[in-house]
């Protein structure tokens, strides 16, 4: 008997000992564990080691903390009768003083969010244009954020941010939209292309008139020289020979003229080949169409 005693009391006490070590329990670092007590709400244990009533207590579940990212997509008309799909990023995370509400609330807090989420989405987007949709962004999730903030908050959640990451509107909408905007970007370069083109040939045409100008002032100085020069060298031929014309003089210069300009040919290697008339004559033939062509250009002068 006494060892039916002593065996059962050591069962006891070995059961006692295990019930005593397995109601210790740890909690991770932003994590919290929920107790209960024959399936009631008996408290939030915060993270550590932690001690709870044996055979009574009971680990139900344990909540994160942290900062949950869920990612949506919501599909919608904007006011254009454009099909946009618009990726959103909602921020979340439980309030630890609301621990109880953030487990025991809601069901699906996920579904729940989108459920709030399509409703802002449908509030905004449908009343503006496709272009307006892509400069308010910013606005459209600071519209989501302070709906989402109001509405979650009762159910111990906290909107951390609220992100619009995009707008995708339909293929073919976006393919017509880098059309149009192709199409005014090689406008604005055919107008540039067409200034340009403007601007050289004005100025070709400048620099050529400004050249015929240059070369013209040129020829009349060239001209105006060789008429001074052969002024000054009939002038001093008459002095030394008192008998001779103007005429003769002329011929002699001609002749000298003339054997330069050979000179000058024979001198160039890369002169094409000339035939000349290279006899006394025909300098005399020159010389007469030449005083020829002076006294016709007189006659016609004379008023």
């Amino acid at each position: 008997m006494d060892i039916v005693l002593t065996t059962f009391g050591s069962m006891i006490l070995f059961f006692g000992l295990v019930a005593a070590l397995s109601s210790f329990y740890t909690v991770k670092t932003a994590e919290a564990a929920i107790i209960t007590r024959f399936g009631q709400f008996q408290r939030s244990a915060p993270p550590g080691l932690g001690w709870k009533m044996p055979l009574i207590d009971r680990i139900d579940g344990r909540i994160s903390l942290r900062v949950n990212q869920i990612a949506l997509t919501m599909e919608t008309k904007t006011h254009d009768n454009v099909f946009v799909t618009i990726p959103i990023s909602v921020q979340t995370r439980v309030r630890p003083e609301k621990i109880y509400e953030a487990y025991y609330s809601l069901s699906d807090p996920v579904a729940q969010i989108k459920a709030y989420v399509e409703q802002v989405v449908l509030g905004h987007v449908p009343g503006m244009t496709l272009d307006e949709v892509f400069a308010s962004q910013s606005s459209i999730a600071a519209a989501v954020k302070q709906e989402l903030d109001v509405d979650m908050s009762g159910f111990g959640f906290e909107i951390v941010n609220v992100l619009v990451t995009d707008i995708v509107p339909d293929a073919k909408v976006k393919a017509a939209m880098n059309d149009i905007n192709a199409a005014q970007r090689e406008q604005v370069a055919a107008n540039a292309r067409g200034e340009a083109e403007k601007i050289l040939v004005v100025k070709k045409a400048e620099a050529e008139a400004e050249s015929k100008a240059l070369q013209g002032h040129g020829i009349a100085n060239q001209r105006r020289a060789i008429i001074e020069g052969l002024s000054s060298s009939i002038e001093g031929f008459q002095k030394v020979m008192g008998e001779a014309t103007a005429q003769d003089v002329m011929q002699l210069v001609l002749v000298t003229q003339y054997f330069d300009t050979l000179k000058s040919i024979g001198e160039n290697d890369k002169t094409n080949t000339l035939f000349l008339s290279h006899s006394p004559g025909a300098v005399q033939s020159i010389s007469e169409q030449i005083m020829q062509s002076m006294l016709g250009v007189a006659e016609a002068t004379k008023p």
